[in-house]
């Protein structure tokens, strides 16, 4: 029970629930926020939904009405109440003392309903029912005025589409299929006295003298008319205004004039500099971090069709990314801690931009805080991903209100970069017999859901940059943006999809290609989370149901045939998947990264896992980091040489990458690289790159480099920056490598790192360290060379005790490939 004894007009409702079936069965305990499967898991009711197949033992949960149930207590209960709610998922109603006060439908948007006759002195009660989105969904569809398909290879939960939640809840080609349920962000009685804050919204003017006119709106949400008193606080200076507000809503605007900004800048090109913005009231106080900053989409049209670059503060900047999912399937398994990490992980890795996929969520708060102070913009997606959506007036009101409470709240944060209305519903509209047999009806119901949300967002942030879908050629352009690429963001999946070769990258040229990706599993110790020693074999049951893209098994086997010999056991197997996957990146990034400025984004597919899962993902369920991650640090380093093999096979283009502000001069050794891993120079070559611009640096006749050989090479800029890689003439599976002779030695070091000296006597590719215990390393999937060692430093994810060191296994392509 909570008392109102120490603050009288806020009663916090979070913290330990009764849960139970709406029948009264399965009872347990639950904290909120948080969502029924981890309560259940907790209280031994189901098993844990991510081991072996459980997935398939939890279902039942998804398909029952839910009562979470709580009580408060009150000294008195004259005057207005109101519950504040967010992040409510999904179909509930909120009763009161048995009074039902709130309907709701949406997870993605605040309620604030008023409650005061149904408090009384005392004790209270406060119950939510959860319906089953499963029910939920299937009485929807049936009420529409035609059917509106949803992806069933992604969702093998049907009607997902009908609701305003999470779509990937009812699975993906990533994610477990359990359609959670919960309530996973605020849960507070509060009283109205005399006024609440409803939002706290921003709008900056930069003149031309570089000083800037922050334009402050407070919204504020009266029982009765009163005077208020209302101070805003910026950069140390501090206003006081009384204001008469009348009962509803009233906006109070104030402007703060910065002679002398600090701007903020993406990670990479200058300060995230962030100002404290605050607003009070008698009782509630609201916090905003502000960073100044201009930003532009720029879609001029140019000889290849039109550009599409962001320019913040008067300069183009190039995005490297990924894209960003839910950072678990299951609510009460996330935290700002491991979300921190995630990010610091994509910075890390030279990355400037996140997309917010439109799957998953509109992110908490703190996801969006992170970000400013990281400076990682945000491409942000409306919640809307491969699937139809109704057009009914119920639906697009249900929406208008979600985005503008959306908007309201995250317009004013600086990384955001983009609004975009969804992710692939022009496409979708080819994939379902229905649309593709009337794609007039389906076509101009796709118009009216993506014109309320094109209205609603210029409503509520008339600054705000739109884009109308990803992928998506251009304003009002419905047209194939997969594989035109002269227009707009593409999404290209040729070469995962449609089996074609990591060459037929180079085949195109994005403007910006906001996703493409290649699958790995996930990594042997996180494997062995999920799965029993009986089940390592990428045919056994548990690992199938653990990859979730129809076929993903067989297309990583299949690609591996192309390139490689096959690996001698299920280890090696987990292993080259992920050097595969980072390969395919890697050559689509580097050719991309050479049109500069032709092309200015990449954001590969996708940053993080919801689960244990085979994926594209850059980083473990958990955080550590895969081979693709650690590559990616090279391949978006911001100075960079890159190698491009002509298309007849014949010479390889060495060209300059240079992100920075700076003219750069590039010295580059060039060396061949026999079987038994001896270095054979070639030629140096020294080139100097324009500020912001990729440039040629080198063309080289293969007849220069020795049969059986590979090419190597090894850069510094002039600003320090440094690199080195290799190219094979032929698939590495035609190498008749030869053992490496890898030695590991292990000192720990006094800060509770340690040290390994990894050294070779002969070719070593792709050499990767994997620990016993979780953990982040210096360097990883690196090459070596006879003679060459290399000091890698190993943190531990946790730090070990009783001086324990862990122990370390170390994979590379010879020995991967190699029985005995």
């Amino acid at each position: 029970m909570t008392n109102a004894s120490d603050t009288q007009n806020t009663i916090d409702l979070s913290g330990e629930w009764r849960l139970s079936t709406a029948e009264g069965e399965h009872g347990a305990a639950i904290t909120l926020p948080g969502d029924v499967h981890s309560a259940l898991q907790v209280a031994g009711i189901i098993p844990d939904p991510y081991f072996g197949r459980n997935e398939e033992a939890v279902q039942w949960v998804a398909e029952h009405d839910w009562t979470l149930e709580r009580s408060f207590f009150l000294d008195h209960a004259d005057g207005q109440w109101y519950l504040d709610i967010d992040y409510l998922d999904t179909v509930a109603v909120v009763f009161v003392n048995d009074v039902p006060v709130l309907s709701a439908d949406n997870c993605f948007r605040r309620y604030r309903p008023d409650v005061s006759a149904a408090l009384q002195p005392g004790e209270n009660t406060i119950r939510i029912l959860l319906h089953s989105s499963i029910a939920a969904g299937a009485e929807r569809q049936a009420r529409q005025p035609f059917y509106i398909p949803y992806s069933t290879n992604n969702s093998p939960i049907a009607n997902g589409n009908m609701l305003r939640k999470p779509q990937c809840h009812f699975g993906w080609d990533w994610n477990i299929a359990v359609a959670p349920l919960g309530l996973y962000g605020t849960i507070a009685l509060k009283k109205l006295d005399p006024a609440r804050i409803e939002h706290l919204e921003t709008e900056q003017v930069h003149h031309e003298d570089g000083s800037v006119d922050l334009h402050v709106k407070l919204t504020l949400h009266a029982f009765e008319p009163s005077v208020v008193p209302v101070h805003f606080e910026f950069d140390g200076v501090r206003e006081r205004l009384d204001c008469g507000i009348p009962a509803g809503e009233t906006v109070i605007a104030h402007v703060f004039h910065i002679e002398k900004p600090r701007l903020w800048w993406p990670a990479g090109s200058g300060e995230q500099a962030l100002y404290t913005l605050s607003a009070d009231i008698p009782g509630e106080t609201l916090t905003r971090r502000i960073g100044l900053r201009t930003i532009a989409l720029i879609t001029d049209p140019d000889e290849a069709g039109s550009r599409f670059a962001f320019k913040v503060n008067g300069r183009e900047i190039f995005c490297r990314g990924a894209n960003w999912i839910p950072a678990d399937a299951l609510f009460s398994r996330t935290s700002q801690e491991k979300t921190e990490d995630l990010l610091q992980s994509a910075v890390a890795a030279h990355m400037n931009m996140i997309r917010v996929w439109g799957g998953g969520f509109y992110e908490q708060d703190y996801f969006y805080d992170l970000c400013d102070r990281l400076g990682l913009m945000v491409w942000q997606d409306f919640m809307f991903a491969c699937n139809l959506y109704p057009c009914t007036e119920d639906f697009l009101s249900n929406v208008s209100q979600e985005v503008d409470y959306q908007v309201r709240r995250l317009s004013s944060h600086p990384s955001i970069a983009l609004w975009c209305g969804d992710n692939e519903l022009v496409g979708a509209l080819t994939w379902f017999k229905e649309s593709r047999d009337n794609r007039d009806r389906y076509l101009v119901a796709y118009d009216r859901l993506n014109r309320v949300i094109e209205q609603g967002v210029k409503k509520a942030y008339p600054q705000a940059i739109w884009w109308p879908s990803s992928p998506a050629s251009g304003y009002l352009d419905y047209g194939d943006a997969w594989h035109a690429d002269g227009s707009g963001d593409m999404h290209y999946w040729s070469v995962w999809h449609e089996n074609k070769s990591f060459a037929n990258y180079r085949t195109i040229k994005p403007r910006f290609c906001s996703e493409f990706g290649f699958q790995s599993y996930t990594s042997m110790p996180v494997i062995e989370t999920f799965a029993d020693s009986g089940d390592m074999n990428i045919a056994s049951p548990v690992i199938e149901l653990h990859q979730k893209n129809a076929g993903g098994n067989e297309r990583i086997a299949g690609t591996m045939f192309r390139y490689f010999r096959f690996p001698k056991d299920f280890a090696n197997f987990v292993y080259l998947s992920q050097i595969q996957q980072g390969l395919a990146i890697g050559t689509a990034v580097d050719y991309w990264r050479s049109l500069k400025p032709h092309c200015m984004g990449t954001l590969y597919w996708q940053l993080n896992d919801t689960w244990p899962v085979a994926s594209w993902s850059s980083l473990d369920y958990g955080g550590s980091w895969k081979a693709l991650h650690y590559m990616a640090r090279r391949f978006f380093q911001p100075v960079n040489v890159v190698a491009i093999p002509s298309e007849d096979e014949t010479s390889i283009a060495f060209s300059m990458v240079n992100d920075t502000l700076e003219e750069l001069t590039v010295d580059m050794n060039l060396f061949a690289v026999t079987l038994d891993g001896e270095r054979l120079p070639i030629r140096t070559a020294t080139g100097t790159c324009p500020p912001d611009r990729a440039a040629p640096l080198l063309t080289l006749d293969e007849t220069d480099i020795p049969v059986d050989a590979l090419l190597a090479w090894s850069f510094i800029a002039s600003n320090g920056m440094s690199g080195e890689g290799h190219l094979a003439l032929q698939p590495y599976k035609a190498l008749e490598l030869q053992p490496a002779g890898l030695e590991t030695s292990v000192a720990p070091l006094a800060d509770g790192r340690f040290e390994i000296t990894v050294s070779a006597t002969g070719l070593a590719l792709f050499v990767m360290l994997e620990a016993d215990c979780p953990g982040r390393y210096s360097d990883n999937a690196f090459d070596l060379h006879a003679g060459i060692s290399r000091r890698v430093t190993f943190t531990p994810a946790t730090p070990l005790v009783d001086g324990r060191i862990p122990q370390f296994r170390t994979y590379d392509l010879q020995s991967c490939q190699q029985l005995g």
